[in-house]
């Protein structure tokens, strides 16, 4: 398997008879985790224990395998059984079982255990291509099977009995393939037209399911009124792939959220804070050609700092769940409406000036935390996500995020780049009419969405965030510290430890080199022209770069150096004017050195160039956005830029 890198054999012992092995190793894996948490943690390789333990008498293989990376913030647990079917010893069973216990993680627990059962899902399918796979080697080799281990004449009788299949089935829960007990009764099924009203097409496996759910609700709850719709008990199903006993476990938990939350009040008892009415870019438009309501949100134009600190991550919350709250109302009118079912609603999100400066930790972390909140408690409420003017800096948003959204969910996203700019409209127009096209995007019909910008400090009322993230921070490393771990935390709490400000008199240069030793790794850059104006060019250069001596001198200005020889413009030269921002990336596909290169040809009577950079390199491993949607940017730095999150 690919994130096994390598295995120690700690210990292998075999009995005298040859009846048993029992082999303990040291397994090295590759961190298989969003980008994000790399950084955050520091590590790119983890440590597993296993044993396996081979009993050929009894014809079993029990593995066991426990992490010893991070054992004091996560406990992982893994079992996997090889035994003789006990109706048929010519067949093998295989059952495979772990768990996840997450104490602490840096204040990720929620997602890492989604996102490890999520992995864990992937690993197992992997480990059956695995399977397939020796089975055919052996084939190939002209073995189909192997003679059954006999004790020597004076061994002495094994001391493990093979577990009986009654046993097992009591331990494993024996289940049809449908994951209902055996023996368990088909219920009746809904009313046809109540279906084909309120719930759409289904299956009479599916509606079996349901009505199976329902009871199961209803032997819960004594207060019938509190039962969900079957909307919701159907929208829950789909999100666990209607496996019954788990969609009543997170259903439960819903309810139970929404009753200690007073969620079913949230509609009538939420004030919008005054900063959001003035300067939050989201609201409701329209109806797509589905019947879907259409919530419209220009991130890009969105103030996160200026948000959080104004309403703090509680605050961003409650918004966000009285807008999922606003949606169940407009899908139910909506249905009733049209008399067919809709059961979810539409994004469409605009991201035209979105920048690194959105990728600020706490902004991050307020995100997931919202993301895991709404993919919890209001699943399959997300029918269609039109993200249109995607800047070339999204692929690392994109990357980031994805991980903690549902796949069904993520599956739903619908992409347009600034490349498609020409025909994003056309695009649009398969799923909203086109006179309900937001003039923003090329079309007629003006919305009620204010156009964001930046907050003004005079409405700030969470002054002690930065410290809060600070002392998180210290926190953290003072505990990696004392487990022995690199301190590297990956992200700091603030921004502006991330940009560099730098000046420039007339005529002098900013260089930056990066030695690059990845092939297919991306960079990334994002820079505001504070004052003055700049030249910008990234160049490729193929032989060593000495030490740079003179500010006023380039790299490119020495003799031994050629364009077109031994060094190269990976991109075109961008004239950058007073108040710009740029953002961009480049897929570095050489073992190269690459060159961020600034020029300043004059300046104001203000003083010398001032530029305020930032840049990153995104390793080939973690990035998995698609190459092609990589488009280089800038904007002015105005209160619709990409700019409105400093």
């Amino acid at each position: 398997m690919p994130i096994v890198l390598d295995c120690e054999v700690i210990s292998d012992e075999i009995a005298e008879d040859g009846s048993q092995r029992n082999t303990k190793r040291r397994c090295t894996l590759a961190v298989d985790a969003p980008y994000i948490f790399k950084k955050l943690i520091g590590v790119e390789v983890v440590y597993f224990l296993q044993n396996n333990f081979l009993d050929w008498a009894n014809r079993t293989l029990n593995i066991e395998a426990v992490n010893e990376s991070f054992s004091s913030r996560i406990e992982i647990f893994e079992r996997c059984r090889y035994y003789a079917h006990p109706d048929n010893p010519d067949w093998t069973c295989f059952d495979q079982t772990a768990t996840l216990d997450i104490k602490n993680f840096f204040g990720f627990e929620h997602s890492m255990e989604k996102m490890g059962m999520k992995q864990y899902t992937q690993t197992t399918l992997k480990g059956k291509e695995i399977i397939e796979y020796f089975i055919n080697e052996l084939k190939a080799e002209g073995i189909t099977e192997v003679d059954r281990w006999k004790p020597p004449v004076d061994a002495a009788a094994s001391s493990i009995s093979r577990q009986s299949s009654k046993d097992m089935e009591q331990e494993n829960g024996i289940a049809d393939v449908h994951g209902v007990k055996r023996g368990s009764k088909p219920e009746i099924l809904l009313d046809g037209d109540f279906i084909a009203k309120h719930l759409g097409q289904l299956t009479p496996m599916q509606e079996s399911k349901l009505l199976e759910l329902r009871k199961m609700l209803e032997d819960c709850e004594e207060d019938m009124s509190k039962l969900p719709s079957y909307q919701t008990i159907l929208r829950f199903l789909r999100a666990r792939d209607w496996h019954v006993s788990q969609a009543l476990s997170v259903l439960k938990d819903s309810l139970k959220w929404r009753k200690d939350n007073s969620i079913d009040n949230l509609l009538d008892d939420y004030k919008m804070p005054a900063v959001v009415t003035e300067h939050f870019p989201g609201g409701w438009h329209h109806y797509d050609k589905d019947g879907r309501p259409i919530y419209i949100l220009r991130l890009g134009h969105m103030d996160v700092k200026g948000l959080l600190k104004s309403i703090g991550t509680e605050g961003l919350l409650k918004l966000s769940l009285h807008i999922c709250e606003e949606g169940i109302q407009k899908i139910k009118q909506s249905s009733e409406s049209l008399g067919t079912p809709v059961l979810d609603w539409s994004l469409l999100v605009d991201l035209d000036g979105l920048s690194m400066r959105h990728l600020w930790r706490p902004g991050v972390k307020a995100l997931l935390s919202i993301i895991e909140c709404v993919e919890s408690n209001y699943p399959e409420t997300m029918g269609r996500v039109l993200v249109v003017q995607a800047p070339r800096v999204f692929p690392i948003a994109w990357t980031i995020v994805s991980a903690f959204i549902n796949d069904n969910t993520r599956s739903k996203f619908i992409f347009y780049g600034v490349a498609d700019a020409n025909t994003m409209k056309e695009g649009l127009e398969q799923y909203i009419d086109s006179e309900l096209i937001p003039d923003f995007l090329g079309g007629t019909c003006k919305t009620l969405v204010h156009e964001g910008g930046l907050i003004p400090k005079t409405l700030y009322k969470m002054n002690s965030l930065e410290e809060d993230e600070q002392a998180e921070q210290a926190q953290q490393n003072k505990s990696m510290n004392e487990h022995g771990r690199a301190t590297n935390n990956g992200l700091n709490s603030d921004h502006h430890g991330l940009y560099k400000t730098v000046e420039l008199k007339i005529g002098y240069i900013h260089e930056v080199v990066i030695r690059n030793t990845d092939v297919k790794s991306v960079l990334t850059w994002d820079f505001d022209v504070i004052r003055g104006d700049l030249h910008f060019t990234l160049y490729r250069v193929t032989k060593d770069l000495p030490r740079q001596q003179d500010a006023a001198v380039s790299f490119f200005d020495l003799n031994d150096f050629s364009e077109g020889v031994n060094y190269f413009k990976e991109e075109t030269t961008l004239i950058c004017h007073h108040k710009e921002s740029v953002q961009g990336s480049h897929v570095m596909n050489y073992k190269n050195n690459y060159v961020l290169h600034w020029f300043s040809p004059s300046c104001g009577i203000e003083g010398p160039t001032q530029l305020n950079y930032f840049y990153e390199i995104l390793s080939s491993a973690n990035y998995k956005g698609s190459m092609t949607s990589l488009q280089s940017g800038f904007s002015s730095n105005s209160a619709t830029s990409s700019c409105q999150s400093r």
